[in-house]
């Protein structure tokens, strides 16, 4: 569970212990330019490859390992930046004011320093290869499990996994597993369509319907299923390209049928301003029963096409 640095390092006490700059700086580490222009150059030389060949279908699940890559790289990071803060508390615990004992303990500040720099930097590069990714194939990329962070200030956009976020909740932190703001809930299903019209003309339904939302709510983060494929993957695309944060809610599978009524209370017990409703099955059907009975406004979208009902 990870908190800024130096966010931990003031709750401890550090008397006696002079911390010095970090031995290293930003031109240290690849610029964002260079991270961006160098990622779209690979990028279009991938699916170039790819193209008019037998191996097109897999392209797309080739370029969700290319994205993984750097996700793994900084989650490693992030591990030995949580083993490094461990064992400064474990240091700061057991001071006996030696020289040797504040040595380690400097070191050890280093390490975590050089850490936290480092996860952020292929963060950065996470993101960039995740928007060419949602450029090419319409889906906001997310791992195999658990969550997709960013702990840098000036990258605003996450999938949380619920798991993780329940997690963080129970231990009454607030950090990058803690989404800040309003909940809006999204729901919907798979759907089939007769003609590419009239998959757009869907598309088009969800992201004007959560831009209307998100003028009502400015500081929402959105609430789903993170189904891959139907309306969460459109929504999920909607809420990458707005830089939304998003909060995933997957089928407990060892539940059976009862799963997606668990994944409906876990969703409305958020206290969401509210449920956004899109065609779906009788899951999504008592979800707008439940939320209507909590008194959450709905936006009943389950027309024909992603239509209000009554239009």
């Amino acid at each position: 569970m990870y908190d800024s640095f130096i966010d931990q390092l003031n709750g401890l006490d550090l008397s006696g212990l002079s911390i010095r700059p970090a031995t290293f700086n930003e031109t240290d580490f690849p610029c964002e330019d260079a991270i961006e222009q160098t990622l779209a150059a690979v990028w279009s030389d991938l699916f170039a490859m790819f193209s008019d060949t037998a191996l097109e279908a897999d392209a797309e699940d080739i370029a969700w390992g290319v994205v993984n890559l750097f996700h793994r790289a900084a989650s490693r990071k992030s591990a030995q930046l949580d083993r490094a803060s461990d064992e400064i508390r474990v240091l700061l615990a057991s001071a006996d004011g030696s020289e040797v004992h504040s040595s380690n303990l400097e070191e050890q500040v280093e390490r975590a320093q050089a850490a936290e720099a480092s996860m952020l930097a292929f963060e950065q590069m996470r993101e960039a290869a995740a928007a060419l990714y949602r450029d090419e194939t319409g889906s906001s990329w997310k791992p195999v499990s658990g969550s997709r962070t960013s702990h840098s200030r000036n990258l605003t956009s996450a999938v949380i996994d619920a798991r993780d976020f329940l997690r963080a909740r129970a231990e009454n932190r607030r950090h990058a597993l803690i989404p800040e703001g309003t909940p809006v809930v999204f729901a919907g299903g798979r759907q089939s369509f007769e003609s590419a019209e009239d998959a757009r003309a869907y598309a088009d339904n969800i992201w004007a319907t959560l831009d209307k939302v998100r003028d009502v709510v400015p500081d929402l983060f959105l609430v789903h299923g993170g189904d891959g494929k139907g309306a969460d993957r459109l929504a999920a695309s909607w809420a990458e390209r707005r830089e939304v944060q998003q909060l995933t809610y997957s089928l407990d599978r060892r539940l059976g049928a009862r799963a997606g009524f668990k994944r409906n209370e876990q969703m409305l017990s958020l206290n969401p301003r509210y449920v956004v409703a899109f065609p779906g099955n009788g899951v999504t059907e008592r979800l707008v029963i439940d939320a209507k009975m909590r008194r959450i406004t709905v936006v009943d979208r389950r027309g024909l096409l992603g239509t209000s009902p009554g239009s």
